[in-house]
């Protein structure tokens, strides 16, 4: 197993033990990634919704494992943070959970977040979805537990039925995926600051909570929601609402003006670029081999230049 992976893998787990609240901004690429770590986060969450908006495509289950594992293994290899990474519904059965838990786990994610939505899935805070019975959902957590390779790897178990059977069943589900082994359970979109106050008291396992801006849970302060008692609070796409919205923009002032010397103020530098895709990290490398091969070459000219004794 990736050593420098196992570690990020035990560094995310014990900053969850350290038992104060755990900010991820979310991510969709591996630039957008960077930014989350030039940020100063100390983890990142791999958007599955985010990841489906990069393609042009909506979150309604389009996107595939090999499309969410490829993204992961882009992240793991660009920034240094833990990525918890959204494995939707596991991409079929049981078995098809632990195949998925094996590939993030590989391909450097730290922790794979799985709900009870039948396939295909929907963003969890769209109408219309379903859920899968409790017996199937349990099936597949408890071959995530068995699949990973690594016990510092969390397994983050989520239920929407909150929009389907109501609160209580949606905080019964989550109890039970507590009792089942999950690492972090995931109750998706309370509707209301009551909401959001009943579920800790009464889901006995670290609580993540997600704030996508926009969505049907109210918008609260990281401080506030430590406070209930959560453990973790993504926010799933703000790098990508905040991307699209200023691309927007720009692209609107420039059809329209023909112009964009009076917006320059708005863009990165090159040099503020070439930082973020650490492009001075691969010139000191290009120069370290050249300088190592000239310092081979010099040494061979030398030694056959010596005179036979």
């Amino acid at each position: 197993m990736n050593t420098l992976f196992q570690n990020r893998n035990a560094q995310l787990r014990a900053r969850l033990d350290e038992g104060s609240i755990l900010l991820v901004p979310g991510a969709y690429d591996g630039l957008s990634a960077r930014l989350v770590e030039e940020a100063g986060a100390e983890a990142v969450y791999l958007s599955g919704s985010g990841v489906a908006a990069s393609y042009g495509l909506p979150d309604i289950g389009l996107i595939t494992y090999s499309n969410m594992v490829e993204r992961a293994a882009q992240i793991a290899g660009v920034v240094e943070l833990p990525i918890i990474a959204d494995g939707d519904t596991g991409y079929g059965n049981a078995t098809n959970v632990a195949r998925a838990v094996r590939g993030f786990e590989q391909a450097g994610a730290s922790a794979i977040q799985l709900e009870d939505q039948t396939f295909p899935k929907r963003c969890g805070h769209f109408e219309g979805k379903r859920v899968v019975p409790l017996e199937e959902m349990l099936t597949k957590l408890y071959a995530a537990l068995d699949a990973r390779r690594d016990d510092n790897f969390l397994i983050i178990a989520r239920t929407d039925a909150r929009a389907i059977d109501g609160l209580d069943e949606a905080i019964a589900r989550g109890q039970a995926f507590a009792e089942a082994g999950a690492d972090v359970v995931f109750v998706e979109a309370p509707r209301s600051v009551e909401e959001l106050k009943r579920i800790p008291p009464r889901i006995d396992a670290p609580l993540m909570v997600n704030l996508p801006e926009g969505g049907k849970t109210p918008l609260l302060s990281a401080h506030t929601l430590e406070q209930m008692g959560y453990a973790i609070v993504i926010h799933a796409n703000i790098t990508l609402k905040a991307a699209v919205k200023t691309m927007q923009q720009t692209l609107e002032h420039l059809l329209k003006t023909g112009d964009s010397q009076d917006i320059v103020e708005r863009f990165l530098t090159f040099e503020e670029r070439d930082h973020i895709t650490q492009l001075p990290r691969f010139q000191a490398d290009e120069q370290r081999y050249l300088d190592q091969a000239r310092r081979q070459l010099r040494h061979d000219v030398s030694s056959q230049q010596e005179p036979s004794r």
